[in-house]
């Protein structure tokens, strides 16, 4: 790779903010964004939070911009970013629908859009999309959000096979049920019925899903593109 500057959507909490930190302790420079003002935690010199919202283009135009005087431009996407909005489609809003495309969708395609120049200028780069099991087996009341998901798979195998000859490579990681934040207000007789559904029987933990992007994004993963990975335990199996 020519440098080692990572950039993380959906830093500020759960496997985004696990991914920062990991990246960071591997002496990478990270770039995180969220929505939000935020902070990382950690203080590692190596961390840089910024506030984005990646449904505006105006904004990621900005922030390229910012990070190209700084020579902070990545050579390392992690389309991380996402949003549930849950709800029965019988019942489904409008908004709810157009919300979760737009960031967990459209999102992906604005920040890769501007990224990938660079890039192909540098004939290297790693673009690793999270995607989610539910894109993969579906989930009742998540028609919105497994959609959004559901197409990340294909817009990863056709991006890597456009971009392949460049030297970049482009992956998919879908995690499955993770001890975050996200599945924090499940109730332990919910949380126990989904483990009895896991062959490991356990939830996965964020070092779980850090440790496979990482793998991805590193010289050892060179010959690995257009893959959909879970991160599930065994959940589902093809």
């Amino acid at each position: 790779m020519i440098n080692k500057v990572v950039f993380i959507s959906g830093a500020s909490r759960g496997i985004g903010e696990s991914l920062a930190n990991y990246f960071a302790e591997k002496d990478y420079y990270v770039v995180g964004t969220s929505r939000n003002d935020f902070n990382f935690k950690n203080k590692s010199k190596n961390l840089f939070p910024i506030k984005l919202d990646i449904t505006c283009r105006e904004s990621i135009k900005i922030c390229f911009n910012n990070l190209k005087e700084k020579n902070l431009l990545p050579t390392i996407l992690i389309n991380n970013a996402g949003i549930t909005s849950d709800q029965l489609f019988l019942r489904m809003k409008d908004d709810e629908w157009d919300d979760v495309i737009s960031t967990n969708l459209t999102g992906v395609f604005n920040l890769t859009k501007i990224f990938i120049k660079n890039m192909i200028k540098n004939k290297g780069g790693r673009i690793i999309n999270i995607s989610s099991i539910s894109g993969l087996m579906g989930n009742p009341g998540q028609v919105n959000y497994s959609s959004s998901k559901a197409a990340l798979n294909g817009f990863t195998k056709s991006l890597a096979k456009e971009i392949g000859s460049r030297n970049i490579t482009v992956n998919n990681v879908a995690p499955g049920f993770i001890d975050t934040d996200m599945t924090s207000y499940l109730q332990e007789d919910a949380k126990q019925e989904i483990i009895n559904t896991i062959p490991l029987q356990r939830l996965g933990n964020i070092d779980d899903v850090s440790k496979l992007v990482y793998f991805l994004a590193s010289d050892e993963a060179s010959y690995i593109t257009g893959q959909t990975i879970s991160v599930d335990g065994g959940l589902l199996m093809y």
